[in-house]
This record gives C-alpha cells, sequence and structure tokens, in this order.
C-alpha cells in the first residue's frame, strides 16, 4: 500500500488551473453582439437580417454563460466583501444580455450598456490578480 500513498499535497484554491477565468470572453462576444446589431441595420436583406438575428441571440446568450462562470466560479465571498458593487454589476450585465437586454432589441446603445458592464467586472477581475 505504501506504494500507492500520495507522496505530495496539492492544495487549489479554484476549480482549473489558474488563468482560465477571464472576463475577455464575455466582452468579445458582446462586440459580436454589437456587430450583429449594426449588420442588421445595414442591411434590406431580409434573411440577412434573420440570420443577424439568430446570431445576435445566440451571442446574447454566451455572454451570460461566460458572465455566470466568473460570478459562481472565479469571485468568492472575500471579492464581494471588497467590491461591494461586485453582485449587482453581474446582475445588471447578466440582464442586459437577456431578454430585456441585447437578446431582445437591436438597439446597438443596450450592446455599448452591456460592453460598459463587463469593463466594470473586468476593472474589479483585474484588481482581484493582483
Amino acid at each position: 500500500m505504501k506504494l500507492f500513498a500520495s507522496t505530495i499535497a496539492v492544495n487549489a484554491h479554484c476549480d482549473l488551473p489558474c488563468g482560465i477565468y477571464d472576463p475577455a470572453q464575455a466582452r468579445i462576444e458582446a462586440l459580436s453582439v454589437k456587430a450583429c446589431m449594426e449588420k442588421y441595420h445595414a442591411s434590406d436583406d431580409a434573411d440577412f437580417k434573420a440570420r443577424a438575428v439568430a446570431i445576435k441571440e445566440e451571442r446574447s446568450h454566451q455572454v451570460k454563460e461566460h458572465l455566470w462562470v466568473l460570478w459562481t466560479d472565479y469571485f468568492k465571498a472575500p471579492h464581494f466583501e471588497k467590491y461591494p458593487n461586485l453582485n449587482e454589476l453581474f446582475n445588471e450585465a447578466t440582464k442586459l444580455a437577456g431578454a430585456g437586454g441585447t437578446k431582445g432589441t437591436n438597439d446597438v446603445a443596450v450592446a455599448d450598456q452591456l460592453i460598459a458592464k463587463i469593463d466594470e467586472i473586468a476593472a474589479i477581475f483585474a484588481d482581484s490578480k493582483k
């Protein structure tokens, strides 16, 4: 049995090796959402517009997925204590990516609001890595 005994103690503070969490993923998807909206408004082709809406809705959902992972997996209680507005930022951002936000509209200003919220989260994320 000694042959199978662990000789190294391992401790981890996250689910997987560090570096997998990054709000940049949500931002890239949000920029894609905005681009789809802009292309939608620039086109007169009904089929193209339908495809732009479908892609925009899919990407909006991806924004929410990336934000949820950060919110639930990366950020821990000490972060929420240090940054008391963090829960509110995530709540607002995920709602901006949902049916009441970019998923339900083609208003580029809503996409800009979403990107701004993600940028606020990204600033806190960067500060939390120091």
